[in-house]
């Protein structure tokens, strides 16, 4: 983008996002819930649609001149439907937290009894866990992945279900690396009379390419994110059978937010028309490709991969089968120009901010036109690093192989 005005106006703030670009051009990104937007993204985030202010939904409004802005919500939303085959779609939550906080809110009341997968197992904060909103204000009992298998298993969360008799069941995570069997997630759900809701932001962009398996056409709920996977703007949205859009459209507004981010609605409708596009189903299908090249290049290398692999786009390590915690992982890769998050593993004897494992994810490096080969590559470097962590002039020989190499792949919005 032509960043001229701001550099005329605001040389602190230009600088700054300058030098976030080079670090994004010069450096390998393997955060799973991160991507690169296109330039016709970034562009309508940046367009005069930010101006405006509409309350409401389109054609009912709480402010005048809101016509065009409903244009664009309208084509935001069909094309979000035939990507997903949704019944209903609300593309106004400004993020996915707020996103689900709008799903409790429209299908249950505080104190609501609540099924999700536990955080360290995989799933999200706002699944249950008791320092969120989500575990403070309804009493959710909680999953597990199998100890032997670190998978779920379906026979077990029906057993819990049974007892426990909840009213929503929570499906879809954060780091978890397997598909998921949202059919039997709903036979469950059916025979306790429980709602169904599938958290789908981390595998949404795979789920439209028919990569993954769509739980939209059949549960009740889905939430998503419309960044990592789907690779479009910071934001979210929340799809619902027909007879629940009342009640989703007002758990959205009034319920949990005032007027929606119209530049933000602009950028995903423009991400959600490049899904459609025959090209986005090959990023799907690569991105998987590069992931489970990448679970398999850690596992010849001696790292122990969580489920032994994975079915979509990230994957976990335990760094304890390297005498490493994910925490000093973390750190150590940063050194290199490498950016991954540290993560919990399945029972993880750590504590939270020092966990045993790291999540990595092949999104963004995707994007910019790696595969087979070049993942190779990185995880070497990777394996390197972490053999040679305290090793200065070695991770400073990395980082400037990483850096010549990053410069060969181009981000589309730098």
């Amino acid at each position: 983008m032509d960043y001229t005005n701001l550099k005329n106006q605001d040389q602190a703030v230009f600088k700054t996002i300058e030098k976030e670009k080079k670090r994004q051009i010069n450096e390998i990104e393997l955060i799973a819930s991160e991507n690169y937007v296109s330039l016709a993204v970034l562009e309508a985030m940046g367009s005069v649609l930010t101006n405006k202010y509409s309350e409401g939904y389109p054609d009912h409004r709480y402010y005048g001149g809101n016509q065009i802005i409903d244009l664009v919500e309208n084509i935001a939303i069909e094309r979000a439907k035939k990507l997903f085959d949704a019944e209903h779609v609300n593309v106004q939550p400004l993020s996915g937290s707020p996103a689900n906080a709008a799903v409790y809110f429209a299908f249950l009341k505080p104190g609501d009894k609540v099924m999700g997968l536990k955080l360290d197992h995989g799933g999200h904060l706002s699944h249950g866990h008791p320092i969120n909103f989500s575990g403070m204000l309804y009493d959710f009992v909680q999953y597990e992945v199998d100890s032997k298998t670190e998978k779920i298993d379906m026979e077990a969360v029906r057993k819990l279900a049974l007892k426990e008799k909840p009213k929503m069941i929570v499906a879809g995570y954060s780091a978890y690396s397997r598909e998921i069997e949202w059919d039997k997630f709903k036979e469950i759900a059916d025979e306790v009379g429980a709602f169904t809701f599938a958290d789908i932001a981390h595998t949404a962009g795979l789920i439209v390419t028919k990569k993954m398996s769509n739980p939209v056409p059949f549960f009740d709920v889905v939430s998503t994110t419309t960044h990592k996977t789907l690779r479009g703007p910071r934001g979210a949205m929340i799809m619902c059978k027909e007879r629940y859009a009342k009640q989703v459209d007002r758990a959205v507004f009034p319920g949990m937010q005032g007027g929606p981010h119209d530049h933000i609605t602009a950028a995903k409708a423009v991400a959600f028309g490049e899904a459609l596009k025959p090209e986005f189903a090959e990023y799907g299908e690569q991105v998987i490709k590069n992931a489970q090249t990448m679970a398999k290049e850690f596992k010849n290398r001696g790292y122990r991969v969580i489920s032994d692999g994975t079915d979509n786009h990230l994957m976990v390590i335990d760094m304890t089968s390297k005498d490493i915690d994910g925490k000093t992982v973390e750190a150590v890769l940063e050194k290199c120009g490498i950016s991954v998050s540290r993560s919990t593993i399945p029972n993880d004897p750590n504590p939270p901010m020092k966990p045993s494992g790291v999540r990595f994810g092949t999104p963004a490096i995707t994007t910019r036109g790696m595969k087979e080969v070049e993942i190779k590559k990185v995880v070497e470097w990777i394996d390197k690093a972490i053999q040679n962590r305290d090793n200065k002039e070695v991770l400073k020989g990395i980082q400037i192989e990483v850096k010549d190499f990053s410069q060969k792949f181009p981000i589309p919005s730098a």
